[in-house]
């Protein structure tokens, strides 16, 4: 899917949509215990260099928060921004072939991806059943550091549209159960981000959230790198809504 069809469907989805009935501040953040997979090359490279085998990434506890605001004024979508981080790092006697370099014995290596998002959405359903449509826009930010006897070091600063939707349902008054989906597909390379979750508000304004959130990145001779790096595993956080 490219993104003029991205934003067709988009301009399709919102004349159809309502908002909430209520104005509503929600702030809130947890931990999420990502798992790390795939491998990350440079345009050239004989092979990828996998991150569990190569850069000695393991499972991480990365912090996410966030701010929804929604109001009743049907034109004006809702808001929320989220920001998540994800860092790791690792070292270990090793071998690989990275941008024309060929690192052996104690390698060393730091990595970071920060998501900034700004998910723009219309509640298209909100009582039992559950359904938002909207649009990400998400500001990428990538920084990785490779070192033995010599240095590698690059970065990715990129601010990307993602088709947006949530489906959730409330069994219980205060309870729901909801997946969430942010998605781009365009010339080779894709971004996902998925979340299922249940989350709980109390009498007292303040909630509790846990669920499986995982993050896919397929990038298809970006910035000269091909990579496939898959982050995935359950969070739980806290928020207190007004």
């Amino acid at each position: 899917m490219n993104i003029k069809n991205l934003l067709c469907l988009l301009a399709v989805a919102t004349p159809l949509t309502v908002n909430a009935d209520t104005l509503s501040l929600t702030v809130g953040g947890g931990g999420w215990n990502a798992s790390p997979s795939g491998d990350i090359k440079k345009i050239g490279d004989p092979a990828g260099v996998d991150v569990n085998n190569n850069l000695f990434w393991d499972t991480e506890t990365q912090g996410y928060f966030y701010a929804t605001l929604e109001h009743p004024i049907p034109i004006l979508p809702n808001a929320r921004l989220m920001l998540t981080q994800i860092d790791q790092s690792g070292s270990g006697n090793t071998s690989f072939i990275f941008d024309g370099d060929t690192y052996t014995g104690n390698v060393s290596n730091s990595f970071s991806i920060e998501t900034l998002d700004l998910i723009l959405y219309y509640e298209v359903l909100d009582n039992i059943v559950s359904l938002d449509l909207g649009l990400n826009i998400r500001n990428l930010q990538a920084d990785y550091t490779i070192n033995d006897s010599s240095n590698t070091t690059d970065s990715l600063d990129e601010t990307i549209p993602m088709l947006y939707g949530l489906v959730g349902f409330s069994p219980l008054p205060d309870l729901i159960i909801s997946g969430e989906l942010s998605y781009i597909a365009y010339s080779g390379s894709s971004i996902s981000d998925l979340t299922a979750k249940i989350a709980y508000t109390t009498n007292f304004f303040v909630g509790f959230e846990a669920g499986y959130r995982q993050q896919k990145y397929e990038f298809d001779d970006v910035s000269d790198t091909d990579a496939k790096l898959d982050f995935d595993g359950i969070f739980a956080g806290a928020y207190v809504k007004f």
